[in-house]
């Protein structure tokens, strides 16, 4: 007995930032920032912290369900941006939601929504959940260096929550990760030991966008030909693919690659740019919420980022 996903939700902060207010910051404008990248605003928390952001995301997710926080067996929150390194984000969420039970963070950057699924699916195979909350959230603009052109029109916040409920609906999953800090890397906050002798970097972001971009396209087209493959479907029998958000040419790269129709990837890139672990489940909420997600759909997702980690499923969908 694996899960099936009963519920979503989503939050994105009130502060939306546009590319005409970047190009005011930082030497870049709208046309170079759509045809790099394709995003057009991203949404910042001013006020909200990732606990926030997972709490509001949560509730919502569990009011589709029809799910008590009481109820929970589990909770897995995939981040690395939480307000505290303890208590874990997802212990903080367990207490303003009024559950009672194991939570945890666990940390795969733009992969970890994926990675928090699959460590959960373990429970119930072990039946030791039989319903369970899954959580994406980010506040990577506080890593984001915003004088940074290359990398700052590229980010937004935001969170992404699931309801899991045991079933049949986890068909199939893949994870991957190529260790290193050469391409991305956030690098950790210091502290004020006397003993520490380690130079410390300033914890931004850094990436190598070439780099990223490559291990991306990769990723995304053998990791879903492989969950595919392994959930005993052909790629034309999947009707939906919710991608990461993270570069709108990635995508397109992956489209051409495995010779489906662009319309079944699900993108809302342009809105909200790259929410990191938030980016899968935000997308898989507004799918869900639009309609267009129907019982017994198929539906793969599949994600990519620093570690560097990818991971992909493959799901049946039953709300």
């Amino acid at each position: 007995m694996n899960f099936k996903i009963t519920g979503t939700g989503s939050y994105l902060p009130n502060k939306i930032l546009t590319n005409q207010d970047l190009s005011e910051m930082v030497d870049t404008n709208d046309e170079w920032i759509i045809q790099r990248v394709g995003v057009k605003t991203r949404h910042v928390a001013e006020e909200e912290s990732a606990e926030d952001m997972a709490v509001a995301a949560a509730e919502k997710a569990l009011e589709m369900s029809g799910v008590s926080a009481s109820e929970l067996d589990l909770i897995v929150v995939a981040t690395f941006s939480g307000s505290t390194i303890i208590p874990s984000v997802a212990g903080v969420v367990q207490q303003r939601i009024g559950a009672v039970c194991p939570s945890f963070d666990i940390s795969s950057a733009c992969s970890g929504f994926i990675f928090a699924l699959d460590t959960a699916a373990g429970f119930f195979e072990r039946g030791k959940a039989k319903k369970a909350l899954v959580i994406g959230t980010e506040k990577i603009s506080k890593f984001v260096d915003w004088n940074d052109r290359n990398t700052c029109v590229i980010f937004g916040d935001g969170a992404g929550a699931a309801v899991l409920e045991e079933g049949d609906g986890y068909l199939s999953s893949y994870l991957f990760t190529k260790g290193g800090n050469d391409v991305i890397e956030i690098p950790a906050y210091g502290g004020i030991s006397p003993f520490d002798k380690v130079e410390h970097k300033r914890s931004t972001i850094f990436m190598n966008g070439q780099e990223t971009f490559k291990f991306a396209v990769k990723a995304i087209t053998s990791d879903l030909m492989k969950v595919v493959h392994d959930a005993g479907l052909e790629l034309e029998d999947i009707d939906y693919i919710v991608p990461h958000q993270a570069n709108m040419r990635i995508i397109q790269y992956a489209v051409q690659r495995l010779k489906i129709p662009q319309e079944k990837f699900f993108v809302n890139i342009e809105k909200y740019g790259n929410t990191s672990a938030a980016s899968v489940p935000i997308a898989l909420d507004e799918l869900n919420r639009s309609g267009k997600l129907k019982k017994g759909m198929s539906v793969a997702m599949s994600a990519f980022g620093g570690g560097l980690s990818s991971g992909a499923c493959v799901l049946k969908w039953y709300i």
